[in-house]
């Protein structure tokens, strides 16, 4: 038979809906075989890309660690070389400073821990002083706080109240405030923490604080490791953050004036309570000794954001330091998400 007959004999004997089905079949496997190499691959990518943040963040974790310790020493001797006081001087507060690393750079922003309310300071006792118990000071200075950012007297005044029993160790309220009965009949149910505060966003739990009182204290208070009344230093206040001060006097002071001295400040500072105190707006206040001791000329505590980008990868945190000690001592530590 000759081949060319035999090849036409050969396709006539294929019926035409089994051609289809064949070719159906072959487009099917080649679709199939498509779809497993895409995820395969996508797989392979996502797994090269976990693997690259991990290193990517275990490095940046370890420039941290070098950044923290170069932070203290640096801080430390900042506070060291004018002993008397902590001033603006050299632009050293909020503004960002940039060290250049392999593959990307550190970025530190130093504030002024201290100018803020401590949250512990309603509080008086703990560690070797003895147990924790209410401080009227505080507690007025915290409902002060509040009603000069707009919030409520009556609201205030149990927020303040509420927050010293939270962190006392009684288990008495005192007037407005609430302790584990209160909060055992919550749903979710919890109990008082009878402990410092440790974080500012732990106050959102406390009886009285809506999220829209939460939002209007967060930027003004802390929770420093201390129930020491909150230590202002008056070299280093903004006069943005004139609420601080005029926190010591809320009935006598307003903020515009307190706003005012602030800006009126020498650029050296000053080197005396009584000179600051002695101010014809400030003198005609008459504190006592309590709010005007309350004052600082120097910074004990330095917060310092540190961001390290590699190449796109970030890791952060936020650490606290107590320039009291020589070199600056490492208190807290708190990692970002990406930390």
């Amino acid at each position: 038979m000759e081949p060319d007959r035999f090849i036409s004999l050969a396709r006539r004997s294929v019926p035409t809906q089994e051609r289809g089905a064949a070719l159906l079949t072959v487009l099917l496997l080649v679709a199939i075989l498509s779809v497993i190499t895409a995820v395969a691959l996508e797989r392979l990518t996502l797994a090269s890309r976990m693997t690259r943040n991990l290193v990517s963040a275990d490095q940046g974790r370890a420039y941290l660690l070098a950044a923290e310790q170069a932070a203290g020493v640096q801080l430390g001797d900042m506070v060291k070389s004018r002993p008397d006081r902590t001033t603006l001087a050299g632009g050293w507060l909020g503004t960002p400073q940039i060290l250049p690393l392999p593959g990307g750079e550190a970025v530190a922003r130093v504030r002024d821990a201290g100018n803020c309310f401590n949250l512990n300071s309603v509080v008086s006792g703990g560690g070797m002083d003895g147990k924790m118990v209410a401080r009227p000071e505080g507690i007025a200075q915290f409902s002060a706080l509040m009603r000069l950012l707009g919030v409520d007297r009556l609201v205030a005044d149990q927020i303040a109240v509420s927050t010293a029993d939270w962190i006392d160790e009684d288990n008495v309220p005192g007037p407005g405030g609430a302790e584990d009965e209160y909060y055992s009949r919550i749903d979710p149910p919890y109990l008082t923490a009878n402990n410092l505060i440790a974080d500012p966003s732990e106050l959102r739990v406390i009886n009285g604080v809506s999220a829209d009182v939460y939002q209007r204290v967060r930027p003004w208070i802390c929770a420093l490791p201390e129930t020491a009344l909150s230590p202002i230093n008056i070299n280093t206040l903004l006069p943005d953050q004139a609420v601080l001060l005029a926190m010591l006097a809320p009935d006598k002071l307003p903020i515009e004036r307190a706003r005012q001295v602030l800006a009126q400040r020498p650029p050296d500072g000053y080197g005396s309570l009584n000179t600051f105190w002695a101010q014809p707006t400030l003198a005609s206040l008459g504190l006592g000794p309590s709010g005007t001791e309350q004052t600082r000329l120097t910074s004990r505590w330095l917060e310092v954001a540190l961001t390290v980008d590699l190449g796109g990868d970030q890791v952060d945190e936020t650490v606290l330091y107590d320039a009291a000690q020589q070199p600056a001592r490492l208190v807290r530590r708190v990692r970002g998400e990406g930390g």
